[in-house]
Parts: structure tokens; sequence; C-alpha cells
């Protein structure tokens, strides 16, 4: 009996285990979604909650957790071919990507270590250009979205895309 429980534990620690991420940075869950009705209280808190983060470090955090939400609320829209909803929500997550450095920059004029943000920042840039590559890879090139008594709207998904991944590449 030894013996099989010896040689269990020998194959399973010898085998060799498929890794599906580079990144050891992990993204939130996706949040309350366009269409709930919590969505747009969501956004009010959101908005309060943009004071509650004071200090160049605090708006670091901010504004890193937004842009992390905003990208798993893109994702999880392309997924679902809402196309519009997912197209907005990539731009409020570049918006709030490109703002993380300007904090960092002050805390370091500050005298602030800013090497642990900083390696935070790589690893958040990395995981996000990892998603970014797969959504571009889901997603049509370009989308026409018709909403009813509208007019059409041409939506340009990979130049988009292609801005966010710049975006993070700076940060890298």
């Amino acid at each position: 009996m030894k013996r099989v429980i010896f040689l269990a534990l020998f194959f399973f620690f010898s085998s060799s285990f498929s890794v599906f991420a580079n990144s050891s940075y992990v993204l939130p869950y996706p949040s309350t979604m366009p269409g709930s009705f919590f969505y747009k209280i969501h956004q009010a808190i959101e908005k309060i909650e943009q004071y509650w983060y004071f200090g160049n470090f605090g708006q670091f955090t901010y504004n890193l957790e937004q842009s992390d939400k905003y990208l798993v609320e893109a994702k999880t829209l392309f997924e679902y071919k809402q196309y519009l909803l997912g197209y907005q929500a990539l731009e409020k997550s570049n918006t709030y990507f490109e703002q993380i450095p300007t904090y960092l920059e002050r805390a370091e004029k500050e005298g602030k270590d800013i090497s642990e943000k900083r390696a935070l920042l790589a690893q958040a840039a990395k995981k996000h250009r990892e998603v970014l590559e797969k959504m571009r890879k889901e997603t049509p090139a370009r989308f026409i979205w018709v909403a009813e008594k509208s007019l059409p709207v041409s939506l340009d998904i990979y130049p988009l895309i292609e801005k966010s991944n710049s975006i993070r590449f700076k940060s890298l």
C-alpha cells in the first residue's frame, strides 16, 4: 500500500503542468455589467471612491483597479457580442491606465520608493496585453452597430485594441 501511494505521489509531482497564463497578475471577477439595475449605482460609487483614494499611491491603486475592472468588463461584453458597450468599456480602461504613470512620477519626485509599484504596473500591463491579444483574436476588426431609431455607428475595434496595447507597452 505504501508503494502505491509513493508511486502515485511520485508521478503526480514529476508530471509536467500546463500553465495557461504567462503573467501571475490576477484580474478581478466582472462586477455589475451595463444593463444591470446596479450598474448606474456602481458608476456613482466609482466617482465618489476617486476621492477616497488620496495621495499618489492611492490614486495609483484606484486607477489600476478601475482599469482592471473595465478591461474585464470589455472582455466579457465582447464575448457576448455587445461590441458597442465593450468598446466603451475598453476606452474607459485605457483612460484609467494612461493616468497611472503620472502618479508614479509624482511619488518618485516626492522621494518615495516606487520600485514595488512599478513592478506591479509591469505585471498588470503584461496581463492586460495577454487579455487584449485574446480579445483581438476573438472580435471582428470592424463592427457596424445599429441601434433602434438611431443611425449606424461604425466601431473600429482593432485600432482601439492596438492603442490599448501601446498604452500598456509603455509601462513595461
